[in-house]
């Protein structure tokens, strides 16, 4: 008699501890759906929150990407800088000499330096269009070497598509010594570089040129002067 009663005690208060997960998981479930209804209620009535969500989602994913590559995306190849070396604001480009978008940006990266006279370009060599825009690439290294980087990027960027005779041209347009540049193409510096350019890239999700970075912004594409000019200013400001 004292087993049954023991039993049907333990039989209780096993049904009971259901009934209070049961009832647990029915109030978990009822809170969760009441919680969706006031957010779904909140961004139809608000719809403008949507974008700045999206923007936070963003930066928080910027963050998270540039904290994979640390200070060194920001660290040139020596040489390899366009306006103030000594910059405050430092502006990564990625860029392809074969890219016609890189090139049209050109003139936009050039009329940022001229307003911001605290601004470093870091040029990061990404030549991911053709085997000729990797020799062209490899040629403006050797022209950072020479401290004639910027000199041979314009003169590269005018004479069009690389190919052999315009890599050349633009060599002496930039006033390379062509022997020292030819002999420079070999250092394992060149092919590490480059490599460690698209690693960076994929790191930071670029799949095309140019691309940028600054501050804990980054953009993919010719994006204009006025979006970099705002960048600029918030990486000031930072």
């Amino acid at each position: 008699m004292a087993e049954r009663k023991t039993t049907q005690s333990l039989l209780l208060t096993l049904c009971g501890l259901m009934l209070l997960v049961i009832g647990a998981a029915g109030g978990w479930w009822f809170e969760s759906r009441r919680t969706a209804e006031v957010v779904k209620k909140t961004i139809l009535e608000n719809p403008e929150i949507l974008p700045q969500a999206m923007q936070e989602l963003q930066k928080r994913e910027n963050a998270k990407s540039l904290a994979s590559v640390s200070d060194a995306v920001f660290t040139p190849f020596p040489g390899s800088v366009l306006g103030n070396p000594q910059g405050k604001v430092t502006l990564v480009e990625f860029t392809d000499f074969a890219c016609t978008y890189c090139r049209s940006s050109v003139a936009d990266v050039e009329a940022l330096i001229k307003e911001h006279p605290d601004l470093k370009v870091v040029v990061r060599q990404m030549p991911i269009l053709s085997p000729q825009s990797a020799l062209a690439a490899q040629w403006g290294l050797a022209a950072a070497e020479q401290g004639r980087y910027g000199a041979f990027h314009h003169a590269m960027f005018a004479a069009g598509r690389p190919d052999p005779a315009t890599i050349e041209a633009a060599a002496r347009a930039a006033g390379l010594d062509l022997d020292r540049a030819r002999k420079f193409l070999a250092d394992p510096r060149v092919v590490k570089e480059i490599e460690g350019n698209l690693t960076f890239a994929r790191s930071l999700g670029f799949e095309g040129t140019p691309s940028w970075v600054i501050g804990e912004q980054m953009f993919g594409g010719a994006v204009g002067k006025d979006v970099l000019a705002k960048a600029i200013a918030e990486a000031r400001g930072a």
